[in-house]
Protein backbone atom coordinates (compact mmCIF):
# COMPACT_ATOMS: atom_id res chain seq x y z
CA UNK A 1 0.00 0.00 0.00
CA UNK A 2 2.85 1.98 0.03
CA UNK A 3 2.29 2.89 -3.66
CA UNK A 4 -0.91 4.06 -3.32
CA UNK A 5 -0.92 6.01 0.22
CA UNK A 6 -1.19 9.70 0.49
CA UNK A 7 2.02 11.87 0.38
CA UNK A 8 1.48 15.51 1.06
CA UNK A 9 3.20 16.56 -2.64
CA UNK A 10 0.26 14.63 -4.03
CA UNK A 11 -2.19 16.49 -2.07
CA UNK A 12 -0.56 19.98 -2.96
CA UNK A 13 -0.89 19.23 -6.77
CA UNK A 14 -4.22 18.03 -6.33
CA UNK A 15 -5.39 21.23 -4.38
CA UNK A 16 -3.22 23.82 -7.11
CA UNK A 17 -5.35 22.30 -9.79
CA UNK A 18 -8.36 22.19 -7.83
CA UNK A 19 -7.98 26.00 -6.96
CA UNK A 20 -8.95 29.28 -8.01
CA UNK A 21 -5.81 30.58 -6.57
CA UNK A 22 -3.27 29.30 -9.28
CA UNK A 23 -0.65 29.94 -6.76
CA UNK A 24 -1.84 28.39 -3.75
CA UNK A 25 0.58 26.32 -1.87
CA UNK A 26 3.78 27.87 -4.16
CA UNK A 27 5.00 29.25 -1.00
CA UNK A 28 5.61 26.15 0.56
CA UNK A 29 8.69 23.93 -0.12
CA UNK A 30 8.86 22.21 -3.66
CA UNK A 31 9.69 19.04 -2.04
CA UNK A 32 6.69 19.06 0.56
CA UNK A 33 3.64 20.59 1.95
CA UNK A 34 2.97 20.89 5.23
CA UNK A 35 -0.53 19.45 6.40
CA UNK A 36 -0.75 22.48 9.15
CA UNK A 37 -0.63 24.88 5.74
CA UNK A 38 -3.47 22.93 3.92
CA UNK A 39 -5.49 22.74 7.18
CA UNK A 40 -4.63 26.08 8.79
CA UNK A 41 -8.63 27.15 7.89
CA UNK A 42 -11.65 25.85 6.32
CA UNK A 43 -11.16 27.75 3.87
CA UNK A 44 -7.86 25.64 2.68
CA UNK A 45 -9.59 22.71 3.82
CA UNK A 46 -12.41 23.28 1.07
CA UNK A 47 -9.65 23.24 -1.36
CA UNK A 48 -8.83 19.73 -0.09
CA UNK A 49 -12.28 18.55 -0.77
CA UNK A 50 -12.58 20.18 -4.33
CA UNK A 51 -9.19 18.26 -5.27
CA UNK A 52 -10.81 15.31 -4.26
CA UNK A 53 -13.72 15.81 -6.45
CA UNK A 54 -11.45 17.09 -9.54
CA UNK A 55 -9.78 13.13 -8.93
CA UNK A 56 -12.81 11.43 -10.41
CA UNK A 57 -12.48 13.05 -13.74
CA UNK A 58 -8.86 13.36 -14.36
CA UNK A 59 -6.21 11.22 -16.51
CA UNK A 60 -4.51 8.68 -14.07
CA UNK A 61 -0.64 6.87 -14.58
CA UNK A 62 -0.74 8.58 -18.55
CA UNK A 63 -2.96 5.91 -19.77
CA UNK A 64 -5.89 6.18 -22.01
CA UNK A 65 -7.91 3.93 -20.51
CA UNK A 66 -7.89 5.96 -16.59
CA UNK A 67 -9.47 8.87 -16.88
CA UNK A 68 -10.51 8.29 -13.02
CA UNK A 69 -13.88 7.02 -12.30
CA UNK A 70 -15.18 7.16 -15.47
CA UNK A 71 -12.87 4.28 -15.95
CA UNK A 72 -14.10 2.26 -13.25
CA UNK A 73 -17.60 2.56 -15.01
CA UNK A 74 -16.40 1.20 -18.28
CA UNK A 75 -14.53 -1.96 -16.53
CA UNK A 76 -17.60 -2.92 -14.80
CA UNK A 77 -19.59 -2.69 -17.52
CA UNK A 78 -17.14 -4.31 -20.08
CA UNK A 79 -17.34 -7.36 -17.39
CA UNK A 80 -21.02 -7.88 -18.00
CA UNK A 81 -22.98 -8.94 -20.52
CA UNK A 82 -25.37 -6.03 -20.92
CA UNK A 83 -22.75 -3.78 -22.84
CA UNK A 84 -21.58 -4.89 -26.26
CA UNK A 85 -18.71 -4.35 -28.31
CA UNK A 86 -19.09 -4.44 -31.88
CA UNK A 87 -15.77 -4.66 -33.10
CA UNK A 88 -12.10 -4.87 -32.12
CA UNK A 89 -11.07 -1.02 -33.22
CA UNK A 90 -8.22 0.11 -31.84
CA UNK A 91 -8.24 -2.81 -28.92
CA UNK A 92 -8.46 0.23 -26.20
CA UNK A 93 -11.10 -2.50 -23.00
CA UNK A 94 -11.13 -5.70 -25.05
CA UNK A 95 -9.37 -7.64 -23.34
CA UNK A 96 -11.25 -6.22 -20.27
CA UNK A 97 -14.52 -7.32 -21.74
CA UNK A 98 -12.95 -10.42 -22.17
CA UNK A 99 -12.10 -11.51 -18.85
CA UNK A 100 -8.29 -10.90 -18.71
CA UNK A 101 -7.05 -7.46 -17.28
CA UNK A 102 -8.44 -7.90 -13.79
CA UNK A 103 -7.26 -11.49 -13.48
CA UNK A 104 -3.52 -10.65 -14.19
CA UNK A 105 -1.42 -9.38 -11.34
CA UNK A 106 0.69 -7.03 -13.48
CA UNK A 107 -2.11 -5.62 -15.47
CA UNK A 108 -2.96 -1.65 -15.11
CA UNK A 109 -6.50 -2.96 -14.57
CA UNK A 110 -6.44 -4.08 -10.82
CA UNK A 111 -3.81 -1.69 -10.49
CA UNK A 112 -5.48 1.24 -11.27
CA UNK A 113 -8.85 0.02 -9.38
CA UNK A 114 -6.40 -0.70 -6.11
CA UNK A 115 -4.45 2.63 -6.52
CA UNK A 116 -7.54 5.01 -7.40
CA UNK A 117 -9.62 4.14 -4.44
CA UNK A 118 -6.61 4.02 -1.76
CA UNK A 119 -5.53 7.51 -3.19
CA UNK A 120 -8.74 8.80 -2.69
CA UNK A 121 -8.94 7.58 0.92
CA UNK A 122 -5.33 8.39 1.62
CA UNK A 123 -7.08 12.13 0.97
CA UNK A 124 -9.89 11.70 3.14
CA UNK A 125 -8.07 10.58 5.64
CA UNK A 126 -5.76 13.47 5.86
CA UNK A 127 -9.25 15.80 5.79
CA UNK A 128 -11.03 13.24 8.40
CA UNK A 129 -7.57 13.52 10.76
CA UNK A 130 -7.35 17.43 10.77
CA UNK A 131 -10.46 19.51 10.33
CA UNK A 132 -11.27 19.73 13.48
CA UNK A 133 -8.31 21.86 14.24
CA UNK A 134 -8.76 24.49 11.51
CA UNK A 135 -9.57 27.54 11.91
CA UNK A 136 -13.65 28.72 10.66
CA UNK A 137 -17.04 27.77 10.91
CA UNK A 138 -17.62 24.47 12.79
CA UNK A 139 -20.66 24.24 10.42
CA UNK A 140 -17.95 24.30 7.39
CA UNK A 141 -15.76 21.67 9.33
CA UNK A 142 -18.85 19.48 9.80
CA UNK A 143 -19.46 19.22 6.07
CA UNK A 144 -16.01 18.97 4.89
CA UNK A 145 -15.72 15.76 7.16
CA UNK A 146 -19.11 14.85 6.09
CA UNK A 147 -17.90 14.95 2.75
CA UNK A 148 -14.44 12.80 3.50
CA UNK A 149 -16.07 10.11 5.31
CA UNK A 150 -18.70 9.50 2.60
CA UNK A 151 -16.07 9.42 0.33
CA UNK A 152 -13.97 6.67 1.85
CA UNK A 153 -17.10 4.78 2.58
CA UNK A 154 -17.75 5.39 -1.36
CA UNK A 155 -13.90 4.33 -1.93
CA UNK A 156 -14.06 0.69 0.59
CA UNK A 157 -17.51 0.20 -1.05
CA UNK A 158 -16.03 0.04 -4.59
CA UNK A 159 -12.95 -1.87 -3.58
CA UNK A 160 -14.51 -4.63 -1.06
CA UNK A 161 -17.14 -5.20 -4.18
CA UNK A 162 -13.74 -6.17 -6.74
CA UNK A 163 -11.12 -7.61 -4.24
CA UNK A 164 -13.16 -9.68 -2.01
CA UNK A 165 -15.89 -11.82 -1.99
CA UNK A 166 -19.23 -10.93 -1.96
CA UNK A 167 -21.12 -10.31 1.06
CA UNK A 168 -23.09 -13.14 2.31
CA UNK A 169 -26.07 -11.75 4.78
CA UNK A 170 -25.73 -15.70 5.79
CA UNK A 171 -22.57 -16.13 6.31
CA UNK A 172 -19.79 -14.51 8.71
CA UNK A 173 -18.10 -12.74 5.93
CA UNK A 174 -14.90 -13.24 7.50
CA UNK A 175 -12.93 -13.72 3.82
CA UNK A 176 -10.19 -11.26 3.28
CA UNK A 177 -11.33 -7.76 1.77
CA UNK A 178 -9.14 -4.97 1.60
CA UNK A 179 -6.95 -3.22 4.39
CA UNK A 180 -8.81 -0.66 6.73
CA UNK A 181 -6.60 2.24 6.57
CA UNK A 182 -8.37 4.96 8.51
CA UNK A 183 -5.30 7.13 9.06
CA UNK A 184 -2.94 8.88 7.43
CA UNK A 185 -0.18 6.77 7.59
CA UNK A 186 2.42 4.64 5.78
CA UNK A 187 2.54 1.67 7.33
CA UNK A 188 1.38 -1.45 5.65
CA UNK A 189 -1.52 -3.00 6.94
CA UNK A 190 -3.12 -7.03 5.91
CA UNK A 191 -6.08 -7.39 4.49
CA UNK A 192 -9.74 -6.63 6.89
CA UNK A 193 -11.99 -9.52 6.77
CA UNK A 194 -15.26 -8.83 4.08
CA UNK A 195 -17.27 -8.04 7.15
CA UNK A 196 -14.88 -5.76 8.77
CA UNK A 197 -14.81 -3.56 6.03
CA UNK A 198 -18.60 -3.25 5.36
CA UNK A 199 -18.64 -2.62 9.59
CA UNK A 200 -16.57 0.35 8.79
CA UNK A 201 -18.04 1.76 5.90
CA UNK A 202 -21.28 1.37 7.65
CA UNK A 203 -19.98 3.69 10.46
CA UNK A 204 -18.64 5.68 7.98
CA UNK A 205 -21.79 6.84 5.91
CA UNK A 206 -23.93 7.03 9.31
CA UNK A 207 -21.16 9.53 10.28
CA UNK A 208 -21.45 11.68 7.34
CA UNK A 209 -25.47 11.39 6.98
CA UNK A 210 -25.10 13.16 10.51
CA UNK A 211 -22.43 15.64 9.43
CA UNK A 212 -24.42 16.75 6.22
CA UNK A 213 -27.57 17.07 7.19
CA UNK A 214 -29.10 21.02 6.54
CA UNK A 215 -26.38 21.44 3.89
CA UNK A 216 -26.68 23.09 0.92
CA UNK A 217 -24.29 22.16 -1.58
CA UNK A 218 -22.88 24.79 -4.38
CA UNK A 219 -23.14 21.91 -7.27
CA UNK A 220 -23.74 18.00 -7.46
CA UNK A 221 -20.26 17.77 -7.30
CA UNK A 222 -20.52 17.43 -3.82
CA UNK A 223 -22.12 15.08 -1.52
CA UNK A 224 -24.80 15.99 0.36
CA UNK A 225 -26.63 13.90 2.78
CA UNK A 226 -28.79 12.74 -0.25
CA UNK A 227 -25.62 11.17 -1.78
CA UNK A 228 -24.42 9.52 1.86
CA UNK A 229 -28.26 8.38 2.20
CA UNK A 230 -28.14 6.70 -1.58
CA UNK A 231 -24.49 5.69 -1.01
CA UNK A 232 -25.87 3.94 2.13
CA UNK A 233 -28.52 2.25 0.41
CA UNK A 234 -26.22 1.10 -2.11
CA UNK A 235 -24.30 -0.62 0.68
CA UNK A 236 -27.35 -2.17 2.31
CA UNK A 237 -28.85 -3.32 -0.89
CA UNK A 238 -25.11 -5.12 -1.20
CA UNK A 239 -25.69 -6.93 2.23
CA UNK A 240 -28.74 -7.92 1.53
CA UNK A 241 -29.87 -5.54 4.24
CA UNK A 242 -33.79 -5.10 2.78
CA UNK A 243 -35.08 -2.88 5.76
CA UNK A 244 -32.59 -0.43 5.31
CA UNK A 245 -31.53 -0.51 1.26
CA UNK A 246 -35.46 0.41 1.00
CA UNK A 247 -35.67 3.20 3.85
CA UNK A 248 -32.45 5.02 2.88
CA UNK A 249 -33.41 4.63 -1.32
CA UNK A 250 -36.29 6.36 -0.15
CA UNK A 251 -35.11 9.46 2.07
CA UNK A 252 -32.25 9.91 -0.89
CA UNK A 253 -34.39 10.75 -3.36
CA UNK A 254 -36.87 12.80 -1.18
CA UNK A 255 -36.58 16.23 -3.02
CA UNK A 256 -35.08 15.22 -6.20
CA UNK A 257 -37.64 14.68 -9.64
CA UNK A 258 -37.38 12.59 -12.20
CA UNK A 259 -36.28 13.62 -15.81
CA UNK A 260 -38.57 14.54 -18.51
CA UNK A 261 -38.13 12.01 -21.85
CA UNK A 262 -36.78 14.79 -23.66
CA UNK A 263 -33.86 15.32 -20.97
CA UNK A 264 -34.11 11.28 -21.16
CA UNK A 265 -33.38 12.05 -24.71
CA UNK A 266 -30.85 15.00 -24.54
CA UNK A 267 -27.16 12.97 -23.86
CA UNK A 268 -26.76 12.03 -20.62
CA UNK A 269 -23.75 15.03 -20.07
CA UNK A 270 -25.20 18.03 -18.27
CA UNK A 271 -25.06 17.64 -14.28
CA UNK A 272 -27.89 20.23 -14.15
CA UNK A 273 -30.55 17.35 -14.65
CA UNK A 274 -32.93 17.42 -12.32
CA UNK A 275 -32.60 13.63 -11.25
CA UNK A 276 -28.91 13.58 -11.22
CA UNK A 277 -27.75 13.61 -7.55
CA UNK A 278 -23.95 13.23 -7.60
CA UNK A 279 -22.19 13.91 -10.68
CA UNK A 280 -18.54 15.47 -12.26
CA UNK A 281 -19.18 19.35 -13.62
CA UNK A 282 -16.26 19.84 -16.24
CA UNK A 283 -15.76 23.05 -17.82
CA UNK A 284 -15.04 23.45 -20.72
CA UNK A 285 -11.32 24.57 -20.46
CA UNK A 286 -10.92 21.08 -18.60
CA UNK A 287 -10.12 19.13 -22.23
CA UNK A 288 -9.81 15.73 -21.39
CA UNK A 289 -9.19 14.57 -24.83
CA UNK A 290 -8.98 10.51 -25.06
CA UNK A 291 -8.90 9.78 -21.26
CA UNK A 292 -12.58 10.87 -21.36
CA UNK A 293 -16.08 8.39 -20.63
CA UNK A 294 -17.08 10.27 -23.75
CA UNK A 295 -14.40 9.13 -25.93
CA UNK A 296 -15.45 5.30 -25.77
CA UNK A 297 -18.51 5.66 -24.86
CA UNK A 298 -20.76 8.60 -26.74
CA UNK A 299 -21.79 7.93 -30.22
CA UNK A 300 -20.28 10.97 -31.63
CA UNK A 301 -16.87 11.83 -30.46
CA UNK A 302 -14.63 11.28 -33.15
CA UNK A 303 -12.20 8.57 -31.58
CA UNK A 304 -10.94 5.67 -33.21
CA UNK A 305 -12.36 3.64 -30.56
CA UNK A 306 -16.08 5.03 -31.34
CA UNK A 307 -15.48 5.31 -34.90
CA UNK A 308 -15.03 1.47 -35.52
CA UNK A 309 -16.64 0.53 -32.12
CA UNK A 310 -19.47 1.91 -31.48
CA UNK A 311 -21.28 0.39 -28.24
CA UNK A 312 -24.26 -1.92 -28.23
CA UNK A 313 -26.85 -2.92 -26.09
CA UNK A 314 -27.54 -6.92 -25.49
CA UNK A 315 -30.06 -7.14 -27.96
CA UNK A 316 -31.97 -9.69 -25.68
CA UNK A 317 -32.24 -6.95 -23.44
CA UNK A 318 -33.35 -4.77 -25.66
CA UNK A 319 -35.90 -6.90 -27.11
CA UNK A 320 -37.52 -6.56 -23.41
CA UNK A 321 -38.15 -3.06 -23.50
CA UNK A 322 -41.44 -1.77 -24.39
CA UNK A 323 -41.93 -0.32 -27.74
CA UNK A 324 -43.89 2.98 -25.80
CA UNK A 325 -40.87 3.31 -23.49
CA UNK A 326 -38.16 6.48 -23.98
CA UNK A 327 -35.47 4.35 -22.73
CA UNK A 328 -35.92 2.03 -26.27
CA UNK A 329 -35.10 5.13 -28.19
CA UNK A 330 -31.48 5.13 -27.20
CA UNK A 331 -30.74 2.43 -29.32
CA UNK A 332 -30.85 1.62 -32.75
CA UNK A 333 -31.38 -2.17 -33.56
CA UNK A 334 -31.12 -1.58 -37.55
CA UNK A 335 -27.82 0.30 -37.34
CA UNK A 336 -29.00 2.59 -39.78
CA UNK A 337 -30.77 5.25 -38.24
CA UNK A 338 -29.50 8.88 -39.17
CA UNK A 339 -30.90 10.35 -36.50
CA UNK A 340 -28.09 8.78 -34.18
CA UNK A 341 -25.34 11.47 -35.02
CA UNK A 342 -21.88 9.72 -35.56
CA UNK A 343 -18.02 11.25 -35.83
CA UNK A 344 -17.05 11.42 -38.98
CA UNK A 345 -16.03 8.10 -41.00
CA UNK A 346 -17.57 6.24 -38.25
CA UNK A 347 -19.31 3.09 -38.45
CA UNK A 348 -22.61 2.13 -37.53
CA UNK A 349 -24.04 -1.09 -36.22
CA UNK A 350 -27.06 -2.65 -35.15
CA UNK A 351 -28.29 -2.45 -31.48
CA UNK A 352 -25.71 0.57 -31.32
CA UNK A 353 -26.06 3.55 -28.43
CA UNK A 354 -27.07 7.00 -27.97
CA UNK A 355 -26.73 7.41 -24.35
CA UNK A 356 -24.55 9.10 -24.11
CA UNK A 357 -23.65 12.23 -26.61
CA UNK A 358 -20.62 14.35 -26.66
CA UNK A 359 -21.90 17.59 -25.93
CA UNK A 360 -19.39 19.93 -27.96
CA UNK A 361 -19.51 17.52 -30.57
CA UNK A 362 -17.17 15.12 -32.40
CA UNK A 363 -13.50 17.19 -31.67
CA UNK A 364 -14.63 17.63 -27.75
CA UNK A 365 -14.74 14.79 -25.08
CA UNK A 366 -15.66 17.01 -22.23
CA UNK A 367 -18.84 16.01 -20.66
CA UNK A 368 -20.45 15.67 -17.51
CA UNK A 369 -21.21 12.38 -15.68
CA UNK A 370 -23.70 11.09 -13.39
CA UNK A 371 -22.56 9.00 -10.47
CA UNK A 372 -25.79 8.74 -8.41
CA UNK A 373 -29.45 9.43 -9.81
CA UNK A 374 -32.87 9.22 -8.32
CA UNK A 375 -33.66 6.36 -10.77
CA UNK A 376 -31.48 4.13 -8.82
CA UNK A 377 -33.29 4.60 -5.70
CA UNK A 378 -36.23 3.75 -6.92
CA UNK A 379 -35.20 0.88 -8.50
CA UNK A 380 -33.15 -0.09 -5.39
CA UNK A 381 -36.53 0.36 -3.12
CA UNK A 382 -38.45 -1.17 -5.54
CA UNK A 383 -35.67 -4.45 -5.10
CA UNK A 384 -35.75 -4.62 -1.23
CA UNK A 385 -39.20 -4.24 -0.70
CA UNK A 386 -39.86 -6.89 -3.06
CA UNK A 387 -37.36 -9.39 -1.36
CA UNK A 388 -39.05 -8.17 1.91
CA UNK A 389 -42.29 -9.60 0.32
CA UNK A 390 -43.56 -6.14 0.61
CA UNK A 391 -45.27 -6.42 -2.68
CA UNK A 392 -47.67 -3.66 -3.22
CA UNK A 393 -45.29 -0.60 -2.10
CA UNK A 394 -42.56 -2.41 -4.12
CA UNK A 395 -44.78 -2.40 -7.49
CA UNK A 396 -45.40 1.16 -6.24
CA UNK A 397 -41.92 2.29 -6.65
CA UNK A 398 -41.61 0.83 -9.66
CA UNK A 399 -44.50 1.99 -11.41
CA UNK A 400 -43.27 5.66 -10.29
CA UNK A 401 -40.28 5.03 -12.39
CA UNK A 402 -41.31 3.14 -15.04
CA UNK A 403 -44.14 5.03 -16.08
CA UNK A 404 -41.83 8.56 -16.21
CA UNK A 405 -40.31 7.02 -19.21
CA UNK A 406 -43.06 5.10 -20.33
CA UNK A 407 -46.64 6.60 -20.12
CA UNK A 408 -48.13 2.71 -21.17
CA UNK A 409 -46.58 1.46 -17.94
CA UNK A 410 -49.59 -0.03 -15.83
CA UNK A 411 -48.97 -1.21 -12.23
CA UNK A 412 -47.39 -4.50 -11.95
CA UNK A 413 -49.73 -6.88 -10.87
CA UNK A 414 -46.47 -9.18 -10.06
CA UNK A 415 -45.74 -11.35 -7.06
CA UNK A 416 -42.34 -12.84 -5.87
CA UNK A 417 -39.74 -13.90 -7.60
CA UNK A 418 -41.64 -12.48 -10.65
CA UNK A 419 -41.60 -9.28 -9.60
CA UNK A 420 -38.10 -9.09 -8.46
CA UNK A 421 -37.25 -10.03 -12.01
CA UNK A 422 -39.03 -7.64 -13.51
CA UNK A 423 -37.56 -5.35 -11.58
CA UNK A 424 -34.29 -5.91 -12.50
CA UNK A 425 -34.84 -5.73 -15.97
CA UNK A 426 -36.02 -2.10 -15.85
CA UNK A 427 -32.43 -1.92 -13.68
CA UNK A 428 -30.47 -3.18 -16.33
CA UNK A 429 -32.10 -0.96 -18.81
CA UNK A 430 -31.94 2.08 -16.67
CA UNK A 431 -28.72 2.04 -15.77
CA UNK A 432 -27.12 0.91 -19.09
CA UNK A 433 -23.43 2.01 -19.13
CA UNK A 434 -23.06 3.82 -16.22
CA UNK A 435 -20.96 0.88 -14.00
CA UNK A 436 -23.22 -1.19 -12.08
CA UNK A 437 -22.93 -4.79 -14.27
CA UNK A 438 -20.54 -6.50 -12.69
CA UNK A 439 -21.39 -5.33 -9.12
CA UNK A 440 -24.76 -6.42 -9.64
CA UNK A 441 -24.02 -9.76 -11.08
CA UNK A 442 -21.63 -10.67 -8.43
CA UNK A 443 -24.21 -9.59 -5.33
CA UNK A 444 -26.85 -11.32 -6.70
CA UNK A 445 -24.53 -14.79 -7.40
CA UNK A 446 -25.59 -14.38 -10.73
CA UNK A 447 -23.27 -16.16 -13.83
CA UNK A 448 -21.72 -13.96 -16.59
CA UNK A 449 -24.04 -15.15 -19.70
CA UNK A 450 -23.59 -13.81 -22.91
CA UNK A 451 -25.76 -16.54 -25.19
CA UNK A 452 -27.96 -16.31 -27.51
CA UNK A 453 -27.18 -12.25 -28.21
CA UNK A 454 -25.41 -10.33 -30.30
CA UNK A 455 -22.12 -10.64 -28.46
CA UNK A 456 -19.21 -11.81 -31.18
CA UNK A 457 -17.42 -14.91 -30.40
CA UNK A 458 -13.93 -13.68 -32.17
CA UNK A 459 -14.51 -10.99 -29.67
CA UNK A 460 -16.07 -11.54 -26.32
CA UNK A 461 -14.50 -14.73 -25.98
CA UNK A 462 -15.86 -15.52 -22.64
CA UNK A 463 -19.75 -16.06 -22.74
CA UNK A 464 -19.74 -17.67 -19.09
CA UNK A 465 -18.25 -17.28 -16.10
CA UNK A 466 -20.44 -19.15 -13.50
CA UNK A 467 -21.43 -17.40 -9.94
CA UNK A 468 -19.08 -17.65 -7.34
CA UNK A 469 -16.14 -18.90 -9.43
CA UNK A 470 -12.92 -17.12 -8.22
CA UNK A 471 -12.81 -14.68 -11.70
CA UNK A 472 -15.54 -12.80 -10.00
CA UNK A 473 -12.25 -11.45 -7.34
CA UNK A 474 -9.91 -8.99 -8.73
CA UNK A 475 -6.18 -10.29 -8.13
CA UNK A 476 -4.45 -7.92 -5.92
CA UNK A 477 -1.67 -6.34 -8.01
CA UNK A 478 1.72 -7.45 -8.04
CA UNK A 479 3.40 -4.39 -7.07
CA UNK A 480 1.34 -3.59 -3.82
CA UNK A 481 2.23 -7.59 -3.00
CA UNK A 482 5.94 -6.45 -3.72
CA UNK A 483 5.61 -3.77 -0.90
CA UNK A 484 3.37 -5.04 2.01
CA UNK A 485 4.28 -7.97 3.10
CA UNK A 486 1.10 -8.66 5.27
CA UNK A 487 -1.09 -8.64 2.23
CA UNK A 488 -2.52 -12.10 0.49
CA UNK A 489 -3.34 -12.42 -2.74
CA UNK A 490 -6.70 -13.96 -4.00
CA UNK A 491 -7.08 -17.29 -5.40
CA UNK A 492 -5.25 -17.61 -9.17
Amino acid sequence: MRNTKFTLLALAAMLSLASCKKDYLETAPTNATSSDDVFKTTANAWTAINGIHRMLYIQWNGNQDQGGQSANMIYMDMLGEDLVNTAQANGWFISCYRWLDHRNVNHRVPYFNYQFYFKIIANANMIIANIDNAEGPEADKKIIKGQALAYRAWCYHQMVQLFGKRFDAAGANDSPGVPLVLAPTNEPAPRASVAEVYTQINKDLDDAIVNLAGYTRANKSHLNVNVAKGLKARVALTMQNWTVAAQMASEARQGISLMSNAQYLSGFNDYTNPEWMWGSKQQEDQQTFFYSFFAYMSVNFNSSNIRGNPKAINSLLYNQISATDVRKQLWDPTGTNTAFPIPPGGLRRPYMNRKFVAPGGSGISIGDLPYMRAAEMYLIEAEALARAGQTTPAAQALFTLVKNRDANYTLSTNTGQALIDEILIHRRVELWGEGFRFYDLKRLNQPLNRNGANHISSLAVVFDVPAGDKQWEFLIPQSELNTNPLVTQNPL
